[in-house]
C-alpha cells in the first residue's frame, strides 16, 4: 500500500495533536511528561496552513506529520511525529525528505531542528548534524539537542 503525502488539512488538528502525543508516549514518558507537553504539542486549525503543515497518509489514516516554519534562508522544522504503530516502516523518512525538498523548492537553505532526545539518531541519520542544546519549552530544566540540516542547492 502507497503512502500519499499531502499539504494538512485544517479540519485535521485535532488529530495531529492527538497524533502528536501519542508519538511522544511512545518513548515511555508518564503522564505527568505528557500533561506538562500538551500545549507545545497542540497544532490548531488556523496555525495548519501557515506552518505549511505536511500529512502522510495510507488508506485515508494519518500516519503521520511534519511542519515546516520561518522563512528563507534558514527555516524550522518545527513538527514532526509518526503514529506509533507505524514507526519503522519508512513514514518518517518519507515525510522528511518530503518536507527538506519542499524547503529546498521555497528557498531556504538550512533547516534546524529541536529534537527529541530519542528521535536525535534519526535526524542524525537523515544528515542533520548536532549544534547544542536549548532549553525545553515544556519541562523545566530539561534540554533539548539542536541540529541543523544544510540542504543542497
Amino acid at each position: 500500500m502507497s503512502v500519499l503525502i499531502r499539504p494538512a488539512r485544517a479540519a485535521e488538528a485535532g488529530i495531529l495533536s492527538d497524533l502528536a502525543l501519542r508519538s511522544k508516549a511512545h518513548w515511555g514518558y508518564d503522564a505527568d511528561f505528557l500533561d506538562a507537553c500538551r500545549e507545545e504539542l497542540t497544532l490548531r486549525a488556523d496555525e495548519v496552513a501557515g506552518r505549511r503543515t505536511t500529512v502522510a497518509e495510507r488508506d485515508g489514516r494519518v500516519l503521520g506529520f511534519t511542519t515546516l516554519e520561518g522563512g528563507p534562508p534558514t527555516g524550522v522544522l518545527g513538527m514532526m511525529f509518526v503514529e506509533p504503530r507505524a514507526i519503522g516502516q519508512g513514514i518518517g523518512r518519507l515525510l522528511f525528505e518530503h518536507t527538506a525538498a519542499a524547503a529546498r523548492a521555497l528557498g531556504f537553505t538550512r533547516l534546524t531542528i529541536e529534537a527529541d532526545s530519542h528521535a536525535e539518531p534519526f535526524y542524525r541519520a537523515m544528515g542533520a548534524v548536532p549544534t547544542g542544546t536549548v532549553p525545553s519549552g515544556s519541562i523545566p530544566g530539561r534540554l533539548l539537542p539542536t541540529l541543523l540540516l544544510t540542504l543542497p542547492h
